[in-house]
């Protein structure tokens, strides 16, 4: 029976760190993917924080030409008057703040060499202008979030192999990734980025909810090597 009770203790200890590691005292922040872009919320109020004072002033009466009767004067007593003081009162309240941004990852344009009909059996070098790391910094209602995101490639040559990778590739001489095509014809090569990675607020990391996937497309004909016999 004790070591039960330790083990709720514990987990009741443990859960306020989760829902503060999620929302922060200042604001509750998320970012998360839909419809292949990043959405960045932010909100704060009902005690978040956010606390907007206004002045509630007591209007002076305007005057009339009424004027109050004089006091009758008591011997050895003497009578003074005190204008009255208007005070101002300052209310607090509390109010909501929240917004929605979306960001937008790059799209890639796919190249290779030779540029000018390649060869059946003579590797074709492949690559994309995408960066290995995609960062944001956001302001959103005072709050700074920062977005850091990577991509994975899924290539397919159009001839039924797929090839994936971490690199966009590059050109020659690296020949980072390449590909050989065994027959001649026109094919449709279509690259696949997927996006995902973390966004840190506040001195925490989280991961992004989600992910992102671009398609990008490419048309490549290859040809036959022209034999020539000699004697």
């Amino acid at each position: 029976m004790k070591p039960l009770f330790i083990l709720i203790l514990v987990l009741a200890l443990l859960e306020p760190a989760k829902a503060h590691a999620e929302c922060a005292p200042s604001a509750c922040v998320d970012v998360f993917t839909d419809n292949n872009q990043i959405i960045i919320t932010a909100k704060k109020g009902n005690g978040g924080g956010v606390v907007k004072k206004r002045t509630i002033v007591t209007p002076t009466p305007k005057p009339t030409l009424w004027f109050p009767p004089k006091p009758k004067a008591v011997a050895g007593v003497k009578r003074s008057y005190k204008p009255r003081v208007r005070v101002k009162k300052a209310v607090t309240t509390s109010v909501n703040l929240s917004d929605r941004l979306i960001k937008m990852v790059p799209t890639a344009t796919i190249a290779y060499q030779p540029e000018f009909e390649p060869l059946v059996h003579v590797p074709v070098i492949f690559w994309c202008d995408l960066p290995t790391l995609f960062q944001s910094r956001v302001d959103i209602i005072g709050e700074v979030i920062d977005v850091a995101l990577r991509p994975g490639f899924a290539w397919q040559w159009g001839d039924g192999e797929i090839f994936q990778t971490t690199q966009p590739g590059a050109p020659y001489p690296h020949q980072i990734i390449t590909h050989t095509y065994k027959r001649p014809g026109t094919y449709y090569v279509t690259l696949v980025a997927t996006w995902n990675g973390t966004f840190k607020h506040n001195g925490a990391t989280r991961a992004i909810t989600g992910t992102i996937k671009i398609p990008s497309f490419a048309v490549i004909t290859v040809v036959s090597a022209n034999s020539t016999f000699t004697k």
